[in-house]
């Protein structure tokens, strides 16, 4: 009798031993799979963040146009209101109606200041050098570097500016601009800035595009850094 209790206490510590055991095994499994699941989070969490530092930003240009933007517009870009007084130092253009209120020419290598005529949009396109340049001149067919800033004319809002983003590359040729800039920008010289007031039949037409109106007219500054 004393040699069944015995062995029943026996058994009960073996099975009180196993379950202490299971028990760690249990605590041992959960703690790696902490670890493992923080381990998984710190290596993700770092390559996203090398990715971001070591990808460049660009603007990306569709085959029609610049795009306009859905992000705030940046602090180094004003989009104003002529009231009374208009800029007087740009300089016409050959072959375009002159801009009657055209922005002030600003600084070279800083970003413009834009101003958008309360007037009624013109009807054809309006081109005004803000800036002349001194270096070579942009042709149809060059590949080119530029800054710019993006306006809509009847809202007055600031749609766009490449200045934050470090500007942008691009062929002036049909199909990978509006027709606007490829008729607009042709004659510019590195160095110079030019403001374009672009009707919707040389810009997005009556489609529109994302965040601008069908038949909107638009009002671009184009700084021209580089030609090749």
């Amino acid at each position: 009798m004393a040699t069944t209790k015995r062995q029943r206490q026996k058994e009960a510590r073996r099975q009180k031993m196993e379950e202490l055991q299971r028990q760690n095994k249990r605590r041992q499994n959960m703690r790696r799979g902490i670890l493992v699941l923080i381990v998984a989070v710190l290596v993700v969490g770092t390559a996203a963040l090398f990715f971001q530092k070591s990808t460049p930003s660009t603007v990306s240009i569709p085959t029609t146009a610049p795009t306009a933007s859905t992000t705030a517009p940046t602090a180094t870009t004003t989009v104003g209101v002529v009231s009374k007084s208009c800029s007087t130092t740009a300089f016409a253009v050959a072959g375009f109606a002159p801009i009657a209120c055209a922005s002030p020419a600003g600084t070279s290598g800083k970003a413009p200041t834009m101003v958008v005529p309360t007037t009624p949009a013109p009807t054809s396109m309006e081109v005004a050098d803000l800036i002349k340049g001194t270096g070579t001149v942009l042709k149809t067919g060059d590949k080119f570097t530029a800054q710019y800033v993006l306006a809509d004319y009847a809202s007055h809002n600031d749609l766009q500016s490449s200045w934050s983003q470090g500007g942008f590359s691009a062929t002036l040729s049909t199909g990978n601009l509006i027709a606007g800039w490829v008729k607009g920008l042709p004659g510019m010289k590195v160095g110079g800035r030019r403001e374009l007031i672009i009707p919707p039949s040389l810009a997005y037409g009556a489609a529109g595009q994302s965040g601008i109106p069908g038949n909107d007219t638009l009002v671009f500054i184009v700084d021209l850094l580089k030609i090749g």
